[in-house]
């Protein structure tokens, strides 16, 4: 009998040709784990999706080249907000709700931690460059998995256990032009760069398996020990369910 877990991931949509696809590192990250990706398609459709997370055992919603809608949390667009796929938002909403109603460990990266927030009530800065004073670079282009800034991660957190003994202020990655602003319900920030930009959320109710990352764990998990225990955790809680 395979007792690798099943670990739903959401795909993206290409609107200019009109297909679904995902980057590689997510699912070979999760296969690396002992895990085994299941893609989902962005087909906003309740049974359909009830119908795959019944079988899951946890979710990964991962990073995406679109924003969230701001209508999700009661603001007008920003002008420098990017591309908006439906499809995606109501389709990520969809798999939060069965993942929260089954128990199912979520890990929420980039865009997913962003999506997160918003599922459970809370707002975003739409552009953070614009919106933030001072913020430093979060866009840092090519190479993609190098670690680049600097985050300050609160002590007895759930992300703090995952942190080297040692290392007081870790670097990690950054491909992001929004970020979490007002927190939502059952979720507290545990590290933010030095711009105060939220940089981790997890859930506050000790029965839940909850993490939402802004940086990019899959790029960096190889080399980077705080991104490979992430993978480790988030794949221990998958098999423990």
């Amino acid at each position: 009998m395979d007792d690798r877990p099943l670990i739903g991931i959401t795909m993206r949509l290409e609107l200019s040709t009109d297909r679904f696809y995902l980057g590689r590192d997510y699912s070979e990250a999760v296969e690396a784990m002992g895990c085994t990706p299941v893609h989902i398609s962005l087909i906003p459709d309740r049974e359909y999706i009830d119908s795959i997370a019944v079988k899951l055992d946890g979710v990964l919603l991962p990073g995406s080249d679109s924003d969230v809608d701001p209508e999700l949390f009661g603001e007008d667009p920003h002008p420098k907000l990017g591309a908006v796929v439906s499809e995606k938002d109501a389709t990520d909403r969809l798999v939060l709700d069965a993942a929260e109603e089954l128990n199912i460990p979520v890990l929420a990266i980039c865009f997913g931690m962003q999506a997160l927030n918003v599922h459970r009530g809370g707002s975003l800065w739409q552009d953070i460059g614009s919106q933030i004073t001072e913020s430093i670079k979060h866009e840092q282009g090519v190479p993609r998995d190098r670690n680049s800034h600097k985050i300050k991660v609160e002590h007895g957190s759930l992300l703090k256990s995952f942190v080297p003994d040692g290392i007081a202020a870790p670097m990690v990655n950054t491909h992001h032009h929004q970020a979490v602003k007002a927190v939502g319900r059952d979720l507290k920030a545990t590290a933010w760069a030095n711009d105060g930009v939220v940089e981790c959320i997890e859930d506050t109710r000790p029965d839940r398996n909850v993490l939402g990352v802004q940086w990019h764990p899959e790029l960096s998990w190889k080399n980077d020990d705080i991104s490979s225990n992430i993978f480790k955790w988030f794949t221990d809680a998958c098999r423990s369910r």
